[in-house]
């Protein structure tokens, strides 16, 4: 065996044990989530998505992967503002249960701030419908988790009763797919029980084949 023969191994080696590492901690955090979530269950959100008979569970299956992230965020929410701000982040995709469920460990670099978040999405193969559980470093995982399914289109709209400012609203996460390989996605509110929405928060998702630094080594 030569040298490089030698080091071309242990390279490969090394990056297997980090590629284990990795799938390891994602998968112990969403068994951690799971025993959490009981309680939650999600018939007991409030959403306003129609019920559906079709089969969705590989329906993020477009979404598994590393992308590079583009957010736009609006500063002020339900006020009648114009002012937006962009972020830039990564985001890692992982899936299991053959497409059930999948885990997104991601970030936001905006001015003055750093996020670091992770959205966990579970298909219920009974009701057809996605619960989506967002959730972040500084603020642990929001509830109730946004419910919903997408249609024959490739469109998913999901939904959840929230609190703005003191005021009731729902939320709204609504995917889509541009051109090319593109994921696209958008957050709006509500507070008028669904005449009327208001978008927020958007992000573009362009797919790379290069590994993005986990957020947890951030």
């Amino acid at each position: 065996m030569t040298c490089a023969s030698a080091s071309a191994g242990a390279l490969l080696t090394t990056r297997r044990s980090e590629a284990l590492v990795r799938t390891a901690i994602t998968i112990f955090v969403a068994a951690a989530l799971l025993i959490c979530l009981p309680s939650w269950a999600p018939t007991l959100a409030v959403t306003t998505a129609t019920t559906t008979t079709r089969d969705g569970h590989k329906d993020f299956d477009f979404l598994i992967g590393t992308w590079r992230t583009r957010y736009k965020r609006l500063r002020h929410p339900l006020t009648k503002s114009h002012d937006w701000y962009g972020c830039e982040g990564t985001s890692v995709v992982r899936q299991f249960w053959n497409g059930g469920a999948n885990i997104e460990d991601g970030d936001l670099r905006c001015p003055h701030e750093y996020i670091g978040g992770m959205t966990l999405r579970l298909y219920s193969t009974t009701s057809h419908q996605w619960s989506l559980y967002w959730g972040t470093k500084k603020r642990g995982l929001a509830m109730p988790p946004q419910v919903g399914h997408f249609d024959a289109n490739g469109v998913g709209e999901f939904f959840a009763e929230d609190t703005f400012a003191g005021k009731p609203i729902i939320v709204r996460y609504k995917w889509t797919r541009l051109s090319g390989d593109h994921p696209h996605f958008d957050q709006a509110f509500s507070a008028d029980s669904g005449r009327t929405w208001e978008t927020n928060w958007s992000t573009d998702y362009t797919r790379t084949p290069l590994s993005v630094k986990s957020v947890q080594s951030t």
